[in-house]
C-alpha cells in the first residue's frame, strides 16, 4: 500500500474515535438530565466539616473533598440547581456577621471547658517534655482530734502573733501557712458525727454531735437565736434585732420599702455579722440567696452552724483588705448589730460596702444608734447620717429598729458634690473588681458610664440573660461573648440533664455545693434549671479570667480565690465539690496534693466530687484520691473513649 493509502486510512482512524467520544458524551448528557428530574439524590463532592477545638482555640472550616454517600447505588445523579438550601449553624449569619440568634447544632463539647485557657498548646507541650517526679503516698495519715475545726489561714496562730497591730482586725484576716508546713493529713470529723439533716428541716435543727459546742446557745439564748434540745440544736429563727421572728423581720423590710421586692428585683443579698444565718436561711422561701459572713469566733463558730444548716456562708471580716467579692455584687446588703464602726477611719469600711452594692441596691442597718436616744448613740446616728450622704446614699425609711438607704444609679451625684467634699473619688485607674489581697481604699468606686450593673434583669430571666458586663471582662474573645455565655449555659445544661438522669443526682440530697472553677456559672445555673434543691458557691481562680461580676449579674454567688491557698471555710462544709479543667492549670503553679488535701477538708462524710480534666491528671489524681481513703472511679465523657479528657468520680467514706 502507498504512502498516501496509508494517510488516509489513519485519518479515517482518528475520525471515528472522536466521533464515538462525542456520541458518549451525549448520550451521558441524556442520562444525565432524566435523572436529575426523577430522583431526589445527590451526589456532593464537597463538605464542609466543623473541625474539632482544641486547647480552647476554634479552627475555622474548611472544605475537603469527599466520596459521594450514594456512590454504590443505582439512581445516583448531579447536583440539582433547585436543592434545598443548607441550613446555617454557628455564631455568624450568612454575611459572616456575628449574631445572638444561633443554633449550637453538633458541637465539641470540650470547647466550653477550655475557652479560659490561654496558651495551652505551648504549656502542654512542655509538660509533655518534663520528667515528672512525684513522691507517691500509699496513704495520708489523720490529723489530731484539736485540728477537727481547723482553717489553715485563719488559725495561723504563729503569723498572728507576729502582727505589728490587731487594731483593725488584722487577726482575722488571712495569714496562710508557709509551704513546708501546709496540711499534709486528713482532718477528722467530731466523735459522734452523723449524716447532717437534709434541708429544708436542716434550717431548723441540726445534730449537736456535727458542731458539739454550747456557748452560743447561753450566750444568745435569750435572743431567740439558738437552743439546745436532746441531741439537737435547734434554730427558732430569732435574733439580736428580730426576736419575733426572721419572718416577721422580712416583712417589715418589704413593707417598709415595697422596692426590695425579695425574689425578683432584690435576688443576691450579703448578711454582715450574720450570727447563726437566719436571716439568709429564711430569704430561701423569698427566692433571694444570701451570703452571710462574720469573722471566725467572734461568736464561737456562728459560720459553721450556718454552713452545718444549708445556708451559704463564710468566714470574713471587715479589717484592712478588700472583700473578696466584685463590684456591684450584691441587691441588697444587711447589718444587723454587727458591731462594726461604720464611720472610723474616714468611713473606709462603709466605701467597701458601697463598692460591693449594686447600682441602684440597698443597704438596711438595725442597730442601736437607729432606735435609742443616749446622747452617744445619738451622735453615731448623725456621724452615718454624715457619711452616708457624702456617699449620695438616700435614706429612703427609717423605722422602728431599721433604717434603710439606696445607692445612686449612676455618678452624677457624686460629680455635683462641692470641690473637696470627702470621701473623694477613686481614681479612673482603680479596678473595683480587683479584690485579692487588696488594700481597702478610703474613695468611692465610680459607677461604670455604659451603666454596667444597674441594668441587670428581674430574676429569673436574668439566670440566662448575657449580662453586660460581658463586655468588661478581659479575655481574648472580643466579639463572640454573649455566644460563650451561651454556649457555657447549653455545654452544662446538657452534662447535668444526664447526670441526673444516669447518675441519679436528684437522689444525693445536695445541698452545700463549690464549684470550684466557675467560669461564667453555668454549671450552678444548670442546677437551678434542673430544680435541684441546693446552692453553689462559685469559684473563679486568680489564674483565670475574672467573670465573677457576671456571676452576680447571674443572680448566682461567687468569690474570688487561689486554689494554691486554703479556702476560708470550716471542715466539712460541702456535700459536693466540682472543679472542671481546674488541675490542668493549677498543676503549673502549685503541687495539685495540697489542693487534693484541701477538697477533702472542705468535704463532708458521705460528700462527693466530680472532676473533669485530662486523662494524665486523673492519672495523678486518682492515686492521691485513693491515697486519702476516697472511693474513685474514671468515667469516660460523651465525646467517648477516644477523648482526652475523663470525669474522675469520688466518694469520701464515712
Amino acid at each position: 500500500m502507498s504512502n498516501v493509502g496509508r494517510s488516509i486510512l489513519c485519518k479515517s482512524a482518528t475520525l471515528a474515535k472522536i466521533s464515538g467520544f462525542l456520541l458518549v458524551l451525549v448520550v451521558f448528557f441524556y442520562l444525565g438530565e432524566r435523572f436529575s428530574v426523577s430522583s431526589s439524590q445527590q451526589l456532593i463532592f464537597f463538605s464542609s466539616h466543623q473541625n474539632s477545638v482544641n486547647n480552647g482555640v476554634s479552627k475555622k472550616s474548611t472544605s475537603s473533598i469527599s466520596l459521594p454517600s450514594n456512590l454504590n447505588k443505582t439512581n445516583w445523579v448531579w447536583p440539582s440547581p433547585h436543592a434545598p438550601a443548607v441550613q446555617r449553624m454557628g455564631l455568624v449569619d450568612e454575611n459572616g456577621v456575628m449574631t445572638e440568634d444561633f443554633e449550637v447544632g453538633e458541637f465539641d463539647l470540650e470547647v466550653v471547658e477550655n475557652w479560659g485557657r490561654e496558651n495551652e498548646t505551648g504549656c502542654l507541650e512542655s509538660d509533655t517534655k518534663r520528667d515528672k517526679v512525684r513522691v507517691r503516698v500509699s496513704k495520708y495519715p489523720m490529723c489530731s482530734q484539736s485540728m477537727r475545726e481547723y482553717i489553715p489561714c485563719l488559725d495561723n496562730m504563729e503569723a498572728i502573733k507576729k502582727l505589728n497591730s490587731t487594731q483593725k482586725g488584722e487577726q482575722f484576716e488571712r495569714h496562710c501557712p508557709e509551704k513546708e508546713k501546709e496540711l499534709d493529713c486528713l482532718i477528722p470529723a467530731p466523735k459522734g458525727y452523723r449524716t447532717p439533716i437534709r434541708w429544708p428541716k436542716s434550717r431548723d435543727e441540726v445534730w449537736f454531735s456535727n458542731v458539739p459546742h454550747t456557748h452560743l446557745s447561753m450566750y444568745k439564748g435569750g435572743q431567740n437565736w439558738i437552743t439546745i434540745d436532746k441531741d439537737k440544736v435547734k434554730f427558732p429563727g430569732g435574733g439580736t434585732q428580730f426576736i419575733h421572728g426572721a419572718d416577721k423581720y422580712l416583712d417589715q423590710i418589704e413593707k417598709m420599702v415595697p422596692e426590695i421586692a425579695f425574689g425578683r428585683r432584690t435576688r443576691v443579698a450579703l448578711d454582715i455579722g450574720c450570727g447563726v444565718a437566719s436571716f439568709g436561711a429564711y430569704l430561701f422561701s423569698r427566692n433571694v440567696t444570701t451570703l452571710s459572713i462574720a469573722p471566725k469566733d467572734v461568736h464561737e463558730n456562728q459560720i459553721q452552724f450556718a454552713i452545718e444548716r444549708g445556708v451559704p456562708a463564710m468566714v470574713a471580716a471587715f479589717a484592712t483588705q478588700r472583700l473578696s467579692y466584685p463590684s456591684q455584687a450584691f441587691d441588697l446588703i444587711h447589718c444587723s448589730r454587727c458591731t462594726i464602726n461604720w464611720t472610723r477611719d474616714d468611713g473606709i469600711l462603709l466605701l467597701e460596702v458601697n463598692r460591693m452594692l449594686r447600682a441602684g441596691g440597698y443597704f438596711a442597718w438595725a442597730a442601736q444608734p437607729v432606735y435609742k436616744h443616749e446622747a452617744c448613740l445619738r451622735e453615731q446616728w448623725k456621724e452615718m447620717v454624715n457619711l452616708t450622704s457624702r456617699l449620695c446614699w438616700t435614706l429612703i425609711k427609717e423605722e422602728g429598729h431599721i433604717a434603710i438607704w439606696q445607692k445612686p444609679l449612676n455618678n452624677s451625684c457624686y460629680l455635683s458634690r462641692q470641690e473637696g467634699t470627702q470621701p473623694a473619688l477613686c481614681d479612673a485607674d482603680d479596678d473595683p473588681d480587683s479584690v485579692w489581697y487588696v488594700d481597702l481604699k478610703a474613695c468611692i468606686t465610680r459607677l461604670p458610664e455604659e451603666g454596667y450593673g444597674s441594668n441587670v434583669t428581674a430574676w429569673p430571666a436574668r439566670l440566662q440573660n448575657p449580662s453586660d458586663r460581658l463586655q468588661s471582662i478581659k479575655f481574648d474573645a472580643y466579639t463572640s461573648r454573649k455566644e460563650l455565655f451561651k454556649a457555657e449555659s447549653n455545654y452544662w445544661n446538657e452534662i447535668i440533664d444526664g447526670f441526673v438522669r444516669v447518675l441519679r443526682w436528684n437522689s444525693f440530697e445536695l445541698r452545700n455545693v463549690l464549684d470550684m472553677r466557675a467560669g461564667f456559672g453555668g454549671f450552678a445555673a444548670a442546677l437551678v434549671e434542673n430544680n435541684l434543691d441546693s446552692w453553689v458557691l462559685n469559684v473563679v481562680p486568680v489564674s483565670g479570667s475574672n467573670t465573677l461580676p457576671v456571676i452576680y449579674d447571674r443572680g448566682l454567688i461567687g468569690v474570688m480565690h487561689d486554689w494554691c491557698e486554703p479556702f476560708d471555710t470550716y471542715p466539712r462544709s460541702y456535700d459536693l465539690i466540682h472543679a472542671a479543667g481546674l488541675f490542668s492549670i493549677e498543676r503549673k503553679r502549685c503541687n495539685i496534693s495540697t489542693i487534693m488535701l484541701e477538697m477533702d477538708r472542705i468535704l463532708r462524710p458521705g460528700g462527693h466530687v466530680y472532676i473533669r480534666d485530662s486523662i494524665d491528671v486523673l492519672d495523678e489524681l486518682q492515686e492521691i484520691g485513693e491515697a486519702m481513703g476516697w472511693h474513685v472511679s474514671v468515667r469516660e465523657t460523651s465525646q467517648g473513649p477516644h477523648s482526652g479528657y475523663r470525669v474522675l468520680a469520688c466518694d469520701k467514706r464515712q
